[in-house]
């Protein structure tokens, strides 16, 4: 009984260690991937931008300034000016920070939705988790866009309502990938010594479960804030995002589309800035999945529509 009781020992703290492995793969794959490097640079700056570039901006955010209208790049005025004056530089620094707000807001929102409902649907089984199935299966039928588009115009913008919008698209997303993670992990060896020692199954799944199935939400996490900013910026432009004094992207490419010809810089630099950090998501997405799944190197960027 005793050696019994070892090896079932053995097996409990086995969680522990694979959710460090996860841990260390995380932290090590961007020194091995030069798709995670250059997506982790990438990322790391977007961030930097969207936290601390609004503090040291030398321009007024909004103010016009006629007397340099329209002027192309230069020294004063790093990405040129607008229609009524405004530094371009200034405003895509403001609208980092917009679209960086918005997409933590969705991405948390429809974890924290999707992921109890494909937990509850995988540990009790049965009528409710084929209710479950067949709704996150209704909400899956429509594309993200489509989705947030009603819902906005249905309710109005407002920041809420954006990270809903966004979100609710994805709720199906995390529900799928914790139910078959949960599906595949509860009947494992640590799982059954768990329940021998007396826990919960609450305790089961937080503590034992859900470390052992982090990697796939963890890639998908990556691919959603890539989705949930360009969702953002595509409301921004049909004129259902953010108002002022809120700057997006979005909305500097649409207010740029007339002067193409005369400015063309007013929609080229949004819409790299735009690029850039999907860009910098997808391949971060990509190297986490070949780290933490060498078997599968499908690259995750045909996920993106």
């Amino acid at each position: 009984m005793e050696a019994r009781a070892t090896d079932d020992s053995s097996i409990f703290e086995r969680p522990a260690s694979q959710a460090s492995s996860v841990t260390r793969s995380i932290i090590a794959f961007a020194g091995s991937d030069r798709r995670g490097m250059v997506g982790g640079i990438l990322l790391v700056l977007y961030i930097l931008v969207a936290l601390v570039g609004p503090g040291i901006s030398l321009y007024d955010l909004n103010a016009p300034d006629l007397g340099v209208r329209m002027q192309a790049p230069s020294w004063a005025h790093w990405l040129g000016t607008d229609r009524i004056g405004r530094d371009v530089l200034t405003r895509i620094i403001a609208g980092s920070q917009v679209s960086l707000q918005v997409a933590v807001g969705a991405v948390v929102m429809a974890l924290i939705l999707g992921a109890p409902l494909g937990a509850l649907g995988s540990y009790v089984g049965g009528a409710i988790d084929a209710l479950i199935q067949r709704v996150m299966e209704g909400i899956m039928a429509f594309p993200s866009l489509v989705l947030a588009l009603a819902l906005v115009a249905l309710a109005g913008p407002s920041v809420i309502m954006l990270w809903f919008a966004i979100a609710f698209s994805s709720i199906p997303r995390y529900a799928r990938l914790v139910r078959s993670g949960v599906l595949t992990q509860k009947e494992r060896e640590y799982v059954d010594a768990a329940r021998a020692m007396g826990q919960s199954p609450t305790r089961i799944l937080v503590r034992q479960i859900l470390p052992n199935i982090m990697a796939p939400i963890a890639v998908q996490l990556t691919l959603d804030f890539a989705r949930a900013i360009t969702v953002e910026a595509s409301l921004s432009y049909l004129g259902l995002g953010l108002s002022m004094p809120y700057i997006s992207w979005g909305t500097m490419i649409r207010d740029a589309q007339d002067f193409l010809e005369v400015a063309p810089w007013l929609a080229i630099f949004p819409g790299l800035a735009l690029a850039g950090v999907i860009l910098a998501f997808t391949l971060v997405g990509d190297a986490l999945r070949d780290r933490m799944d060498p078997r599968m190197r499908r690259s995750l960027s045909r996920r993106m529509v």
